[in-house]
């Protein structure tokens, strides 16, 4: 029987960005340096399949510093963590690790800087996502205020309006984030931004390739897992950049083949924190089923890379 032609649209970038990169290398250096079990707090990055193969080396992945005994290394995720999470490791004289993406360090640093300064702190993000809790816990309680939507700005009660400064999550929606900017700038004209965006380039990057390809395609994958917040803005990218049907699917096994029946070209992309084996099973899954062709949506290139910290890069 001869197989249905399929294109797919393969954007880049997608996939792994330097900070997950630095992140995954940091635990598999700590293994090779302190052997196993070294203790991660928190998923090092949102994916299932990374985290799985991390655990299988000697990782053991917990949730709060207080399950980790005190003789064992410990990680902390690339999301980045309140300022007494390392507080506490050094109390407890741990030897600690701080995987924190340096783009995420950052907005850490510009946010005690205001504070310095005497600004409360405004912070565009999602609550509870761990690096919101991570940036907000950079301050003491009251000094950041989240905001998640437009509609947030107008309810926000703030000290000063002449005294505030704004930071933002680096894994959101490049144009939802612009929106309450916006807003945030016509009701505190005072505000004080970034020098530079703090969505980070990987995110912007990631969303600018889904735009480019969303419009060609009629059905649109992101690989990635449901509690990456980079992997579910781009379903979001993709659905208004003109593709009425787009995805998250964490592996190929994920993939709703019945809702694809009849279409002649699907978009692929994923998550930051995803790596390219998972694109490579999903693209595999398609050729099984149609006489694939395959074509890169490429609207930049990246070669950004993240030294690992000195510790590892030292012997035991």
């Amino acid at each position: 029987m001869t197989k249905p032609p399929l294109t797919l649209y393969l954007a880049a970038p997608r996939g792994f960005c330097a900070g997950v990169d630095r992140a995954i290398k940091i635990v598999e250096m700590a293994l090779r340096k302190w052997g196993a079990p070294v203790y991660v707090r928190h998923e090092i990055v949102h994916n299932k399949f990374v985290v799985d193969g991390l655990r299988e080396k000697g990782a053991v992945f917990v949730e709060e510093l207080e399950e980790c005994p005190p003789d064992r290394p410990v990680i902390f995720s690339a999301h980045g963590v309140p300022k007494a999470v390392p507080a506490e490791a050094a109390r407890r004289e741990m030897v600690y690790v701080d995987a924190t993406c340096p783009l995420v360090s950052k907005v850490h640093i510009e946010a005690a800087r205001h504070h310095e300064n005497g600004l409360q702190m405004i912070m565009i993000g999602h609550a509870g996502h761990p690096e919101t809790v991570g940036t907000m816990g950079q301050l003491p309680e009251g000094e950041v205020l989240l905001v998640e939507t437009v509609e947030d700005v107008a309810r926000v009660a703030v000290r000063d309006p002449q005294r505030l400064a704004f930071v933002t999550q680096t894994t959101l929606s490049v144009d939802d984030t612009a929106g309450i900017v916006a807003a945030l700038q016509a009701r505190f004209p005072a505000i004080v931004g970034p020098h530079k965006e703090d969505i980070c380039y990987a995110t912007t990057n990631r969303q600018e390739a889904v735009k480019a390809m969303a419009p060609r395609a009629d059905a649109m994958l992101v690989v990635g897992a449901p509690n990456s917040s980079n992997s579910q803005r781009l379903v979001e990218v993709g659905r208004r950049a003109g593709c009425a049907y787009a995805q998250l699917v964490m592996r190929a096994g994920d993939i709703d083949w019945r809702a694809l029946e009849g279409i002649g070209s699907v978009g692929i992309t994923a998550g930051a924190s995803a790596p390219e084996v998972l694109i490579e099973e999903v693209i595999d899954a398609f050729r099984a089923r149609y006489d694939v062709t395959v074509e890169e949506v490429e609207t930049a290139q990246e070669n950004v890379e993240f030294k690992v910290p000195r510790v590892l890069r030292e012997p035991a």
